[in-house]
């Protein structure tokens, strides 16, 4: 079982920057690929970026060449860097596994705020 805390959230203007960091317990974290997933409000949840556990990353269409994810097994972190933040990156932002590109069901930390406003 991976427990998940996320932090590093904040507000910030447009065209501002946000480093996430994603805090993973288990001894086995390192064989799971990882995803950083957001919400915003009234909306579904989606998958932002994901990780496999040898380090390849995929994202999604909105936020290609602003965002990169990065992990360290060795500490068992995640990390989301936000570049160029508009307005509708505005969501609660989560990490968690992710085994494939769907949305998983469980296993969900508390997320953390990403507010993006002049």
């Amino acid at each position: 079982q991976v427990q998940l805390v996320e932090s590093g959230g904040g507000l910030v203007q447009p065209g501002g920057s946000l480093r996430l960091s994603c805090a993973a317990s288990g001894s086995i974290f390192v064989i799971y690929a990882m995803g950083w997933y957001r919400q915003a409000p009234g909306k579904q949840r989606e998958l932002v970026a994901r990780i496999s556990n040898g380090g390849s990353t995929t994202y999604g269409d909105s936020v290609k060449g602003r965002f990169t994810i990065s992990r360290d097994n060795a500490k068992k972190m995640v990390y989301l860097q936000m570049n160029s933040l508009k307005l509708e990156d505005t969501a609660v932002y989560y990490c968690n596994r992710a085994p494939d590109y769907s949305v998983p069901k469980g296993g969900w930390g508390q997320g953390t705020q990403v507010t993006v406003s002049s």
